[in-house]
């Protein structure tokens, strides 16, 4: 049953739709990305909320397939429940969603991407090829003396459109990308793809895998004693996986993004003690792409407070004014996308030590 057929129009609630995964490869981060945009919505209701409106949140499970996904999505739209839509989701569901309602009402996107979206009305916070992958690939060739690279990701949009780039970075830094495999969302069986790897003699794999997808990889990857020869590098690696994944299957991985837990910034703890109070200890490590959807409740109150509307041509008129202060510290869009630090961190066990600001490898 769709939400549209349970909620109706509340005029003292601003709504907004969540589309965080609840099921899928991705559901098993979905948990902190609830969490955390939970954290946001009662922080921003506890300030007064958005234009005199308490913020409701209106949960999609947003690993659906997407066209199920864009569908849920207009609907509530279209009946008035929802003002604004945000959230974690992989990108094959923003490309179905975005064309439905993204000049209707204000779309913010916050999960990595392959780069390229300006769609009016879209504001993404999350990371891109060019500032994440980029400097990654350029420190592990001058530093680790990468140059044989092997690609495993899902088969869909943004693990196919960063491998290109992955082919441009590699040949710029004297390396090349020899080999990929392509794998279906909810893959179990890795063998194939790691033989292949083994042959190639890779140097290092680009993870470029969803959720429980990159867990199963990762215990396939040390079972067959290949972190014995060959790094890894993954662009969506976060705590919770790791856990999952086991410390006997992390050792050589690393991961690159704008935000980790280990992180000892001001800010960084200061987040992670409200979310902890908030929640318990025992809730799900808020990682990077829960503490995303920290932000994309924050940016889109922010969009609508500085508009005095939830109108989207009056939110594109201000945006460029607009700042708001996270776990990633204060961060401002520059165009429709959120400009922000990038670090490399390695799997010590079952959580990351940051060992590098990329900013240098620019």
């Amino acid at each position: 049953m769709a939400h549209s057929d349970w909620l109706a129009p509340d005029a003292d609630a601003l709504g907004v739709a969540l589309v965080v995964p609840r099921s899928g490869p991705a559901g098993i981060f979905g948990p902190a990305c609830e969490l955390c945009a939970r954290l946001a919505a009662d922080e921003v209701n506890a300030d007064g909320g958005v234009l005199g409106r308490a913020l409701r949140l209106v949960p999609v499970d947003g690993g659906a397939p997407p066209g199920r996904v864009a569908d849920e999505v207009a609907a509530l739209v279209g009946a008035g429940i929802v003002h604004g839509v945000t959230g974690w989701h992989i990108s094959s569901v923003r490309r179905a969603v975005a064309p439905r309602i993204a000049q209707r009402v204000p779309y913010v996107y916050t999960a990595l991407y392959e780069g390229g979206e300006n769609t009016e009305g879209v504001f993404l916070t999350s990371e891109t090829p060019e500032g994440q992958l980029r400097p990654a690939m350029r420190l592990f060739a001058a530093e680790l003396r990468v140059r044989r690279w092997y690609v495993v990701g899902n088969d869909y949009i943004w693990p196919r459109r960063t491998a290109r780039a992955a082919e441009r970075y590699a040949r710029a830094d004297g390396g090349r990308v020899v080999g990929a495999d392509y794998l279906p969302l909810g893959t179990e069986d890795f063998d194939a793809a790691l033989r292949r790897v083994e042959r190639a003699e890779a140097d290092a794999v680009l993870m470029l895998l969803v959720g429980s997808d990159a867990v199963r990889f990762n215990r396939a990857f040390a079972a067959a004693g290949l972190d014995r020869r060959s790094l890894r590098l993954s662009t969506l690696m976060d705590e919770n996986m790791l856990v999952a994944s086991g410390p006997d299957a992390t050792r050589g991985l690393s991961a690159t993004g704008g935000f980790f837990a280990a992180l000892a910034t001001a800010d960084t703890l200061d987040f992670q003690g409200r979310y902890t109070a908030r929640f318990g200890l025992q809730a799900p490590a808020p990682s990077a792409l829960g503490e995303s959807c920290y932000e994309g409740v924050l940016l889109l109150a922010a969009l609508v407070g500085r508009a005095g509307s939830v109108a989207v041509p009056a939110i594109e008129g201000v945006a460029p004014e607009v700042s708001y202060q996270g776990a990633r510290g204060e961060l401002r869009l520059r165009g429709r996308h959120v400009r922000q630090r990038i670090y490399l961190a390695q799997a010590d066990g079952l959580d990351f030590a940051v060992t590098a600001d990329l900013d240098a490898w620019s």
